[in-house]
C-alpha cells in the first residue's frame, strides 16, 4: 500500500518529464544531422572529429575498419558485426570502439521518410590518458574485455553530444567551444558504463593498451608476415598471453585481423587508387591471387572487380558509423 501518493505521483511526473525532454532533445540532434548530412553516407563536419550519417538501405552490410570512436543514432537503428559477435543499437544507446577495429554493420531499421541519421567522433586517447589521470576515481575493471561495446545513454551524454551538433548551426563558436564541449563528453563517456574499455585502452602498462601496440605495428606493416613470437616480444608479453589478450579485445586473433586489415586495405587501394585487384592484393601482402579473391568474397560477399563496381555505382563508400 503506497502511504504517500502525492510524492508516488510526483515521481512518476519527473519520469515523464525527462523521458519527454530526452526525446526532445533526440528529435532536435535527428533535425540538425539531417539538415547537415543531406546525402546518403558520410559528411565531415567544420568540427575536425565529428562526422554525420545518413542511410536508407536496410538490405546490405558495409564493411569498414573503425578508428577508436563513439557513436550514436539519432534516428533509426543498426547492427555491428566485430569478429563473429553481434551487437545491436539504436537512439537510445550508444556505441564505443576503444581500439581500432574492421566491422562489419547493417542498418535494420530506416525509411526514405525517416532514414538512418547518426553521429561519430574520433576519440584521442591522450586526451582520454589525460582525464583519467585527472579523476578521483579512474574507472576500474580486473577482467579484459571487449574493446567494442554498447550503453545506454544517459542525460549528460546526449546533453553533451547535443551542444556539440548545435555548434554546427554557429560555425564561429567551433574554435573556442568544440574542444571544451568534446572534453566534457570524454569525461562524461569515462563516467558511463563503457568507461573502463576507454581507460585501459589509453593506460600506459595496461594489457589493452600493450594490445593496442600490437595493433599499431599490424597497421602499419600490413604487408609483413606475422607472428605470434614478434608480436609477443614487441608488447612484452609471453605468446599465450598476447593471443587470450588481443582475442578478448579484439574478438579474432592477430592473423585474422591482420587479414581483415589487409583486405580492407585492398579494397580502398581499388576503389580511391585505381589499383587492379592483383596490384591490390600484391600491395597488402598477399602472394597468391587466388587465395586474395578467395577471401576478399568472404568477407565482403563479392569478387573484388564486381564489388567495387556495385561500390562506385551505389555511391556506398565509407559509410559505417
Amino acid at each position: 500500500m503506497n502511504d504517500h501518493p502525492q510524492t508516488a505521483l510526483a515521481s512518476g511526473n519527473s519520469i515523464d518529464i525527462a523521458e519527454s525532454l530526452f526525446a526532445a532533445q533526440r528529435s532536435e540532434m535527428a533535425d540538425i544531422v539531417d539538415r547537415h548530412c543531406p546525402g546518403i553516407g558520410k559528411q565531415e563536419t567544420p568540427i575536425a572529429d565529428l562526422v554525420l550519417f545518413r542511410g536508407c538501405a536496410t538490405d546490405k552490410p558495409t564493411c569498414a575498419v573503425v578508428n577508436s570512436t563513439f557513436a550514436m543514432i539519432a534516428q533509426g537503428a543498426k547492427r555491428v558485426l566485430v569478429g563473429e559477435e553481434a551487437y545491436e543499437y539504436d537512439a537510445r544507446h550508444y556505441m564505443i570502439a576503444a581500439v581500432e577495429l574492421p566491422i562489419s554493420s547493417r542498418i535494420t531499421y530506416a525509411s526514405p521518410d525517416a532514414p538512418y541519421l547518426g553521429m561519430a567522433i574520433n576519440l584521442d586517447a591522450r586526451k582520454i590518458a589525460e582525464i583519467c589521470a585527472e579523476m578521483p576515481r579512474p574507472p576500474q575493471k580486473a577482467v579484459v574485455d571487449r574493446g567494442f561495446g554498447i550503453g545506454e545513454l544517459s542525460q549528460e551524454i546526449q546533453n553533451a553530444a547535443l551542444r556539440l551538433l548545435r555548434l554546427l548551426d554557429t560555425p564561429e563558436d567551433i574554435p573556442v567551444l568544440a574542444p571544451i564541449i568534446e572534453r566534457e563528453l570524454l569525461y562524461r563517456l569515462l563516467t558511463g558504463s563503457q568507461g573502463a574499455r576507454l581507460c585501459q585502452a589509453a593506460t600506459a602498462g595496461s594489457h589493452s593498451h600493450q594490445i593496442v601496440r600490437a595493433i599499431g605495428w599490424l597497421k602499419n606493416n600490413i604487408d609483413q608476415p606475422v607472428t605470434i613470437e614478434h608480436l609477443a616480444d614487441l608488447t612484452n608479453m609471453s605468446k599465450s598471453s598476447l593471443h587470450h589478450h588481443f582475442k578478448a579485445l579484439t574478438s579474432m586473433t592477430p592473423v585474422q585481423y591482420q587479414k581483415q586489415l589487409r583486405l580492407h586495405e585492398a579494397r580502398r587501394l581499388m576503389l580511391s587508387d585505381d589499383h587492379d585487384a592483383a596490384s591490390a592484393a600484391h600491395r597488402v601482402g598477399y602472394e597468391s591471387p587466388s587465395q586474395f579473391s578467395r577471401e576478399y568474397r568472404r568477407l565482403f560477399g563479392a569478387p573484388p572487380a564486381r564489388d567495387v563496381a556495385h561500390m562506385r555505382s551505389s555511391g556506398d563508400i565509407g559509410n559505417n558509423a
